[in-house]
């Protein structure tokens, strides 16, 4: 049973109430409702359909594992990803309405978002722009003549009930992009195939309740949200070439890091600004023909893009060896975070179910030679050749990675070399002690206060021999908290550091006399005592002796016949 709830207003079943249907205050269509024993019927027969296509080998956990990964070695994966990318404009794609996630429901709609009759869409020329520099970004071939279309399909929070969406004439086509694989997955450089980008709007939201919204014979509620129906996308679908769940893991992640690159969107997969459909199948080593391509979607975190490729090739694998292969059918699945496999939700359709036609409410996308060139011009240094310039400062690959890895970091690191800093010695710091600041606070480079041009005076104050490394980490961690400048606190708390060698060896001689014990002790081969001279000369210093100075001083002292 279902019924439709207003905005400010509760109904009640429709075949109890027929004109509880009609009444409203103020507002639109808030939500639809769907009965507890509608639903537990859908849950009972898909957990059917769950038994019957994953047959479970009742045998130990390991065992299992063994006989999984023996089974993947005689099968090919085939992959490829499709990427939905929010766009940052101020407006949404074809009205006037702002897009603010986590506002309060419906709040940021109207005619144009809702579908009702009448209201007509207009482009906004910044989602041309943004799809421009992608396609440029991802080494595309520009179509200068594109044009939307309609993408027919039936679903609760799409009001218009089709989709504006590009077809056969998407805005860019056959492209790449490059990526390293990072070491510990053993590294090396890929290229990936983009068959195509294209632009489209959005849909609403569905928020699911399971405790009804006052109603006693309703226990599962539907809300729609429509707040992000009609934010521009752009779809990025990949060729089919990565082989394991790491290789589309990083995929995803360089799309991520390119379109902040752009500035085009923040990529944030928690607020679902980055949304990663996968299609996956599986074919015996050898063979040309494709398998069957199963889409797995609900994937939030790059890492369980990896976990659900890999489940889903070990699923089909098993099917396969099992005589069950033709269950396998072209469907779309859902990951499930907590039980760690996929789970059917629905059956997948065909170009053919959408019955795409060209959208006779907006003209042809007609993009001149000179705009594209002026864009081409205006690109920033994108992730790929920030990796191969830091390559060739002499930087390790695992350096190269992490700096170029978020862009503000990688802004950080280049501002802090140009004013002069040692490449490796800049390198270490962030990598070692700001990053290990930024975990723990939960903070990113932006939040801190240090700023790149302190710390390359740190570096030549310590380098210089102006400060120790020890100081040099005190001074450090109060300019990320309180900023300021390394002279200035160097002026103010007298950290200069002493570099005399007749006042380093008084201290010396101070700490050799008061502890005669150790001095023996040292004298009779326990030569590792060294360093509690050398940790007692810096307490009196306060941590102000030259280390290389002293380290020289005490080994003269110490080895001098007494």
């Amino acid at each position: 049973m279902a019924s439709t709830l207003f905005r400010n207003i509760q109904t009640v079943p429709l075949l109890l109430y027929p004109s509880a249907f009609f009444r409203r205050k103020n507002g639109a269509l808030y939500c639809t409702i769907s009965s507890s024993s509608s639903s537990s019927v859908t849950q009972t027969q898909t957990a059917t359909r769950e038994k019957q296509q994953d047959p479970q080998i009742k045998v130990s956990a390991q065992t299992q594992t063994k006989t999984v990964d023996k089974l993947i070695k005689d099968y090919e994966a085939i992959i490829g990803i499709e990427t939905h990318v929010q766009l940052s404009t101020l407006t949404k794609a074809f009205c006037g309405c702002p897009y603010n996630y986590g506002a309060q429901p419906n709040t940021s709609i109207c005619p144009v978002c809702m579908g009702l009759p009448g209201a007509l869409p207009v482009l906004n020329s910044k989602v041309i722009e943004f799809a421009v520099k992608l396609g440029l970004a991802l080494n595309c071939k520009l179509s200068l003549n594109s044009k939307f279309d309609r993408k027919q399909y039936f679903y609760p929070d799409l009001p218009k009930g089709y989709q504006i969406s590009q077809f056969d004439i998407p805005i860019a086509t056959n492209g790449y992009v490059d990526l390293d694989l990072p070491m510990e997955f053993g590294g090396g450089h890929r290229r990936f195939g983009i068959t195509r980008v294209h632009m489209e709007e959005d849909a609403g939201k569905l928020l699911h309740s399971g405790n009804g919204i006052g109603i006693a014979v309703f226990t599962i509620c539907s809300l729609v949200d429509l707040n992000r129906a009609g934010v521009p996308l752009l779809e990025i679908v990949s060729e089919p070439d990565m082989r394991n769940g790491i290789e589309a893991a990083e995929y995803a992640a360089e799309i991520q890091r390119v379109v902040r690159y752009l500035g085009i969107s923040n990529g944030n997969m928690q607020e679902g600004s980055l949304r990663c459909d996968v299609n996956v199948s599986i074919r015996p080593i050898g063979q040309s023909e494709f398998g069957t391509k199963v889409e797995i979607k609900n994937l939030n975190s790059f890492s369980s893009v990896n976990r659900a490729i890999d489940y889903e090739i070990s699923r089909q694998a098993l099917l396969h060896s099992q005589g069950q292969g033709s269950s396998i059918v072209q469907e779309t699945r859902l990951w499930e975070e907590g039980s760690q496999k996929t789970i059917t939700m629905r059956k997948k359709e065909g170009l053919s179910d959408y019955r795409y036609f060209p959208e006779p409410d907006l003209p042809e996308v007609i993009v001149k030679k000179e705009y594209v060139d002026s864009i081409q011009n205006s690109l920033p240094e994108l992730p790929e050749m920030k990796r191969r310039r830091y390559e060739s400062m002499g930087l390790s690959m695992q350096d190269v990675l992490f700096l170029a890895n978020d862009i503000n970091v990688a802004e950080f690191f280049d501002a802090t070399i140009a004013k002069g800093a040692d490449v490796k010695l800049a390198t270490n710091w962030i990598m070692g002690d700001i990053a290990a600041y930024m975990k723990n606070e939960k903070v990113s480079i932006n939040d801190i206060k240090l700023k790149p041009q302190e710390l390359a005076e740190l570096i030549a104050s310590i380098k210089g021999g102006t400060i120790s490394g020890k100081i040099g980490k005190e001074i450090l961690f109060e300019l990320i908290a309180k900023g300021g400048t390394v002279k200035g606190l160097i002026e103010e708390k007298n950290l200069v550091q002493i570099v005399d060698p007749a006042e380093i060896e008084k201290m010396v001689d101070k700490v050799l006399t008061e502890n005669p014990k150790q001095l023996e002790q040292f004298r009779a081969g326990k030569t590792k005592i060294q360093g509690f001279f050398a940790g007692q000369v810096m307490k009196i210093s306060k941590g102000k002796a030259n280390p290389g100075l002293l380290n020289k001083i005490l080994q003269q002292k110490l080895n001098a016949t007494s």
